[in-house]
């Protein structure tokens, strides 16, 4: 039994943090660093829960009468049911103004994935499908090399967040940073997807989706800015 979810969720956390903090030193944060760590923090745990409760029914495993159950990594966290659940969380609690804490917390959130994806190397659980590439990885005991994909999703990831964190100072339209994290993280799962050592439908449709929804929201929002500007 691997008790790593914990590890993983505490390295995003602080990557999370960090990068909020970073760009509230800078002035382009919209609330102070806490106010918004909280928002963030609600959504994402609501998100690993309902991600991690659902990888256990969908594993055959009931929660109910296996509680230590939830912070042992056994089937891992769906990212479906886990975004999902995080962006209507986050939704709720940012209402009152949601683009703008949007637009605030979207690169953290993308460096938070990032680290979340980073923290393979803490559960063993880097490698994908087998590859003849310089930098594959081949397992204990194992001469297969291969393809280092969570690595790969964790700095597309970050490239991302420090992209967003850029763009923002050219004070793109309310809503359009938020969107393009959205679309970044679900392109980036979609894209190392078969990559991955199983590949389902499921987390594909998934991702699929995401990229198509960040992709509408980023182009309504931009066009709701140039209609503001003109």
């Amino acid at each position: 039994m691997e008790f790593t979810l914990l590890g993983a969720a505490l390295l995003a956390a602080a990557a999370v943090y960090g990068v909020l903090y970073y760009e509230a030193r800078r002035a382009n944060a919209l609330e102070c660093t806490r106010e918004l760590w909280d928002v963030v923090l609600i959504a994402a745990m609501s998100g690993v829960l309902a991600g991690r409760l659902a990888a256990m029914v969908i594993g055959g495993t009931n929660p109910l009468t296996n509680l230590p159950d939830v912070l042992i990594v056994r089937s891992g966290v769906d990212t479906g049911w886990a975004s999902l659940t995080a962006l209507a969380v986050f939704g709720v609690s940012a209402r009152r103004d949601l683009w703008r804490i949007a637009d605030a917390v979207a690169p953290a959130a993308l460096a938070g994935l990032a680290a979340w994806h980073a923290a393979c190397t803490m559960r063993g659980a880097c490698l994908g499908t087998p590859s003849d590439l310089p930098w594959a990885v081949a397992s204990e005991g194992s001469a297969v090399g291969r393809h280092p994909v969570e690595i790969y999703a964790a700095l597309a990831l970050l490239a991302g967040a420090i992209v967003l964190i850029v763009g923002k100072r050219r004070h793109p339209p309310a809503g359009m940073v938020g969107a393009a994290a959205l679309l970044i993280a679900a392109l980036v799962r979609l894209l190392t997807e078969p990559l991955r050592p199983v590949i389902g439908a499921g987390p594909t449709a998934w991702y699929g989706a995401g990229a198509a929804v960040g992709a509408a929201l980023a182009l309504w929002r931009w066009r709701v800015g140039r209609r503001s500007s003109s």
